[in-house]
């Protein structure tokens, strides 16, 4: 909001403005009054001039020994001349007078003035000087501001052919766009049906022979993209009779980590990235259905490198490299250390049967871990 010293600022500067305005306008005002003034005072000179003129000519008549009368007269920068000669044979007195008054009257036309003038001039002054106050610019710079509006104006006119070709561009590519839209939805629904069988496919190895797996592909060609008009959204159903819903709200943690590692061996066999780091996958699982995961993971290991991390000793003993993390204390509770050690061949062993075991590690976890990595070799 404006403050009251704020608004009294505005205020005087409006004031000073307006000012300034008026003297300027006060200026131009009293040259335009002297200027007319002064014809004023020319055309009462001009009528003194003509008895003046009419007075010296029938003196010279009646003296009659005038051979050559020149006779000037400059009142206010108008020069009248007036040549009589006499003599026998000489005009007559009538049409001598009848010369020095048309030259009189042409001086007095040339001294003419409107009287409305002045005011027509006065109401140009007042609207120029409304016009500046509109535009904040003095009066003396409003041609130039004049021809900046035409100046602009005449390119609003151009700009009018520049938006007609535009929009016609616009249409020519909204076309072409639509055509390129509808070309990929039809790829996308048939790579969809597709993905539907082969995920479908691997449901059942991990443990979810009674789910289904299915793409929602809908269209919205409101929507303008590069990557098209669709909508694409996974959907899972994992009871028989229920309704399929969106993965993310639908599957369980477990049902989640199958499911996406389904689609994930899916979708490498069409190439993936050459990366892949699977953060405790097998959560929610174990025996057979992580032994089933730790077989599609090993699958994955064949076009890309696989990054596993794995409470699961079934997962853990399908690797071709067995890392150990460990985090240890450091100082009293100042920070937390992390150490990566790779395990060799009696290393990862035990390391195996611990998971199997737990805490103490029997003869029987050792045996069982030694069955799963000679299963998985």
């Amino acid at each position: 909001m404006i403050g009251p010293a704020e608004r009294k600022q505005e205020r005087d500067g409006d004031r000073r403005h307006a000012a300034a305005h008026e003297r300027v306008d006060r200026g131009e005002c009293r040259g335009l009054v002297e200027r007319f003034e002064d014809r004023i005072v020319l055309a009462g000179h001009s009528a003194e001039l003509i008895t003046e003129l009419a007075d010296g000519i029938r003196s010279a008549v009646e003296r009659g020994r005038i051979k050559r009368q020149d006779q000037d007269a400059s009142v206010g920068g108008v020069t009248v001349s007036v040549g009589v000669a006499f003599g026998v044979g000489s005009e007559s007195f009538e049409t001598l007078l009848e010369r020095a008054n048309r030259a009189v009257e042409d001086a007095i036309d040339a001294s003419a003035y409107d009287p409305h003038e002045l005011e027509r001039c006065e109401e140009r002054l007042f609207a120029l000087r409304a016009m500046g106050r509109k535009h904040n610019a003095p009066i003396e710079s409003l041609p130039a501001l004049a021809r900046k509006f035409a100046d602009e104006l005449a390119a609003l006119a151009a700009g009018r052919s520049e938006v007609s070709r535009l929009e016609a561009n616009l249409n020519s590519a909204g076309e072409a766009y639509r055509a390129a839209a509808v070309a990929l939805s039809a790829a996308r629904e048939r790579s969809a049906r597709e993905l539907e069988t082969a995920v479908g496919a691997e449901l059942a190895p991990l443990k979810l022979d009674r789910a289904e797996f299915s793409v929602d592909l809908r269209r919205d060609e409101a929507i303008f993209a590069a990557s098209g008009y669709d909508r694409v959204e996974f959907f899972v159903r994992t009871n028989p009779g229920s309704r399929p819903g969106p993965l993310m709200k639908v599957a369980s943690g477990g049902e989640l980590a199958r499911f996406l590692l389904a689609i994930k061996v899916r979708l490498a066999e069409r190439g993936t990235a050459p990366t892949l780091v699977f953060d405790e996958i097998d959560t929610g699982v174990g025996g057979a259905v992580a032994d089933a995961m730790g077989q599609r993971l090993a699958r994955l290991s064949a076009r890309a490198q696989v990054l596993a991390v794995t409470h699961a000793p079934q997962v853990a003993a399908r690797a071709q490299n067995h890392y150990r993390i460990v985090k240890t204390d450091v100082g009293v509770g100042e920070r937390v250390a992390t150490r990566v050690s790779r395990l060799g061949a009696i290393e990862r062993r035990e390391e195996i049967a611990r998971m199997l075991a737990g805490a103490e590690i029997t003869r029987e976890a050792r045996a069982a871990a030694e069955s799963l990595i000679e299963k998985a070799e």
